[in-house]
């Protein structure tokens, strides 16, 4: 099976090598890397235009201009992905080593499987450990109704059909367009499982969306989840299934031991 692994990118030149070679130290030699940058203007461009000519970085094909925002470049790179299987992974992010063993060996072993997210890491700007997060099971209920995406994208992988059967990220969402797209997805009959492994590390800084727009992130969220609830519109009522997938989420986490591990020095390596 090979693997593309799509990056959308703006102005975070001084992450970036570490997403690419987290790609690339996979020792995967099918493996595709689209980057799909914004217009930066920090060092990304001169990151990239380094990489050209070199035998190592042959498997990096990248663009640079001007987009509507991230949906839209993670649109483009999608459509242009010529792998069997396709991961979104952030300028930002980093998978973890033998990420792409466990992946294919999950693909393989489930070929009713459209999509596979896994577990990860918190980590800073420094790529110190901040927490190991080990997620459920997959639940649509709880996808709907708990107020944070317990997805992380950057260990989400995708078979090309997906994306052939033309499914794409809404291009007017800029916060919440993962959530919604799950949803999308999971309402057409696409399946969704778990890898219990850890695949990617997930980055905390005060540059990222997820810290310095969570209002925002929540509010496009809490719409999406009207639009797609018709008990989440009335208000009062909208607590109720909140309120019980926060209960499943943290419950199947506590008795699996997953709480146990959150904040340990270091993940078992795997």
């Amino acid at each position: 099976m090979r693997i593309s692994i799509v990056t959308p990118s703006l102005n975070q030149g001084r992450f970036l090598r570490e997403a690419l070679d987290s790609v690339r130290l996979q020792h995967d030699p099918s493996v595709e890397h689209l980057i799909l940058d914004g217009g930066s203007t920090d060092e990304t461009l001169p990151l990239l235009q380094s990489l050209q000519d070199k035998p190592e970085w042959s498997h990096v094909r990248w663009l640079s201009r001007p987009d509507s925002g991230q949906s839209e470049a993670l649109n483009r790179g999608f459509a242009q992905a010529q792998g069997d299987l396709i991961g979104w992974l952030n300028a930002d992010d980093r998978y973890r080593p033998g990420c792409f063993d466990h992946v294919i060996k999950a693909f393989k072993e489930n070929p009713s499987v459209d999509v596979f997210y896994g577990d990860y890491t918190l980590i800073n700007s420094s790529g110190r450990l901040l927490q190991v997060r080990r997620e459920i099971e997959f639940s649509r209920f709880v996808l709907l109704y708990h107020r944070v995406l317990y997805m992380a994208t950057t260990t989400t992988f995708f078979r090309r059909r997906i994306f052939e059967e033309c499914n794409w990220l809404n291009p007017e969402l800029h916060y919440a367009m993962d959530y919604e797209f799950f949803i999308r997805l999971v309402d057409a009959g696409y399946r969704i499982r778990r890898i219990p492994h850890l695949l990617a590390d997930f980055r905390l800084h005060p540059e990222s969306k997820s810290c310095r727009m969570t209002e925002t992130q929540l509010a496009e969220t809490r719409s999406i989840m009207r639009t797609r609830s018709s008990i989440t519109r009335v208000a009062f009522l909208g607590l109720i299934p909140q309120a019980a997938a926060t209960l499943m989420r943290f419950t199947e986490k506590m008795l699996r031991g997953h709480y146990l591990v959150q904040y340990l020095a270091a993940p078992r390596d795997e």
